[in-house]
């Protein structure tokens, strides 16, 4: 294994599911690259691949939703990281959802959640950085348990080619 291989494999961040509607279409994914990328103002980015149909909704999209799921929510992971909406699936389908700030679709079960206004789009790759204006939020008051990380993760094959 090469010595960035390594480094990255001890990575071991928070999965999230990401969100996002425009044109009357709605989609939704797992995402592991994202970070609050400042103070002030506060913001946060999330990285959605290409490939991705949620990247394709998400680029017309004036707000996305971003949730933070619990270890136990691994089927809701499952769901929205190892299925496609391009196969005609709709994930939304018995999922508690609402409409939050801008038409965003908020998981409702989820651990946290926020709705950010996309202020910048940044290339990296073979996946685009939406940088969020967080607008609206909330979640549990009591947490269910630690949140969902990338290696709990790590075997739920993706809904869309990987290279």
């Amino acid at each position: 294994m090469a010595a960035m291989d390594v480094f990255l494999h001890r990575l071991d961040p928070d999965m999230c599911v990401v969100t996002a509607a425009a044109g009357g279409e709605r989609a939704g994914c797992l995402v592991g690259f994202s970070s609050q990328c400042s103070i002030g103002p506060l913001r946060y980015v999330v990285w959605l691949s290409e490939a991705n149909r949620t990247y394709r909704v998400a680029s017309s999209a004036d707000v996305l939703a971003v949730h933070l799921l619990a270890r136990d929510q691994r089927g809701t992971a499952e769901l929205f990281g190892g299925r496609t909406g391009d196969d005609d699936v709709d994930k939304f389908q018995g999922v508690r959802r609402r409409e939050g700030y801008g038409g965003a679709v908020v998981l409702e079960d989820a651990e946290a959640w926020f709705v950010g206004r996309v202020v910048a789009r940044a290339p990296g790759g073979d996946h685009v950085g939406f940088v969020l204006e967080p607008v609206e939020w909330g979640g549990r008051e009591t947490p269910a348990g630690p949140l969902l990380r990338l290696d709990d993760a790590r075997a739920i094959r993706p809904g869309h080619p990987v290279d």
